[in-house]
């Protein structure tokens, strides 16, 4: 593996933390405020000026759908994308702007590869273009969906529909207005006896009849407007029968095939939020003096600034492997590295986030300084996309079966 960029990553990395220096961090506060303003004003659902605005400058820039992979008409690797993300995702509401954020790139790649020219032209092509926002709807409140076997939402066929029953939680951007698409996993076949087998994915338009959002869920207190976490009812939903993906009982191969990039991406993303964290961590040691010295020169400091040096590279570089691997051998043998990554990256990060919390005192903990939002948002990513238990079992199943 080559750890050297090519001169077009270097040349749009350079270019991302540039837009990042002149237009994200110093809008910061800026977006907090627009949201607050829109919720006292009785909707903190409205998407966001500051970002609507800054799409435009990105889209300008040719900072747009980096994402997007060369099997479906995109420019990178997954190597490639890896740091360009990681700069995208030192600040929670960033990947939005350059049109690549979650649940939006794993439904578009889904709908590249999976859907039917129809529902392409319908719907991955105007995600592509940033018209729209999607929402993917798999956990449920009343199973442990951790094992996705256990959901109970019913795709049943009627004619030339299928009707659509069930609820569903932690739907991510479900609450935006602009949120037009979902893709629900549900059974079509729940009595197979293959259980791998009784699961489908299907598209169906926000706006179809019995499609309710019930509430936004909160993170630690944070509801994440105007992007948010949704309770979603479907209640004798009726979408065509040519939308279903794949046709029935293609539901885990697809979730297979979309979770590995989303994975890959929010370890991506975290990287660079650890490493921000690092840096509030030391630019506060170093402005604050305690017991006649800056504290940046107390000893446990050093400790626990060299710790998160190392935890982040080797974070980083667990997750150059696993992008390596999917763009040689692909998401299925990159499986390993993939889970193990998820786990690692989220606990590394968690762990400095904390330490920068503590460097800074009661600020850290305060609406003064992005860390708490961050250290909340990054808590909930040992969950998203499968537990870190269930990714841990993985591994040691494969650990297992190198020695049978």
């Amino acid at each position: 593996m080559d750890f050297e960029f090519s001169s077009k990553v270097k040349d749009l990395q350079a270019q991302l933390s540039d837009f990042m220096d002149e237009h994200i961090y110093p809008n910061e506060t800026a977006f907090h405020a627009e949201v607050e303003a829109n919720r006292s004003a009785g909707d903190a659902w409205i998407p966001t000026e500051l970002v609507e605005s800054l799409k435009l400058k990105a889209g300008n820039k040719g900072l747009w759908n980096l994402w997007r992979p060369k099997a479906h008409g995109g420019s990178l690797t997954n190597v490639e994308y890896a740091p360009l993300c990681e700069i995208m995702g030192r600040v929670t509401w960033a990947s939005e702007v350059f049109n690549c954020s979650a649940p939006d790139t794993g439904n578009m790649e889904t709908l590249l590869r999976y859907a039917s020219p129809e529902l392409q032209k319908s719907w991955a092509e105007p995600l592509i273009e940033g018209k729209i926002r999607s929402a993917f709807l798999m956990t449920e409140p009343a199973v442990a969906s951790s094992d996705a076997t256990n959901i109970e939402c019913l795709i049943q066929r009627d004619g030339d529909d299928y009707v659509i029953n069930g609820r569903k939680w932690w739907s991510s951007g479900a609450g935006d207005p602009r949120c037009k698409v979902l893709i629900v996993m549900g059974k079509t076949d729940p009595d197979s006896a293959d259980r791998h087998k009784q699961q489908s994915m299907i598209v169906v338009p926000t706006d179809t009849p019995g499609v309710k959002i019930e509430r936004a869920l909160t993170v630690f207190g944070y509801d994440d407007a105007p992007h948010g976490h949704m309770e979603v009812s479907l209640e004798n939903v009726r979408v065509p029968a040519a939308n279903i993906l794949l046709g029935e009982g293609r539901g885990f191969e697809i979730a297979q095939g979309r979770l590995g990039p989303g994975r890959i991406h929010h370890c991506m993303r975290i990287i660079g939020q650890a490493e921000r964290a690092l840096e509030f961590m030391i630019k506060r040691l170093n402005s604050r003096v305690a017991f006649g010295k800056p504290v940046s020169q107390q000893s446990v400091w050093h400790e626990r600034i060299a710790e998160s040096r190392m935890m982040i590279d080797q974070a980083r570089l667990l997750t150059l492997k696993a992008a390596h691997m999917m763009d040689t051998v692909g998401n299925k043998e990159a499986r390993k590295e993939i889970g193990m990554i998820k786990v690692i990256a989220p606990n590394m990060a968690q762990k400095i986030m904390d330490w920068a919390i503590q460097a800074h005192g009661g600020g850290g903990v305060s609406q003064d300084f992005p860390l708490a939002f961050m250290w909340a948002w990054n808590r909930s990513m040992r969950l998203a996309d499968g537990p870190d238990e269930v990714h841990r079992s993985q591994v040691a199943r494969l650990e297992l079966k190198k020695y049978m």
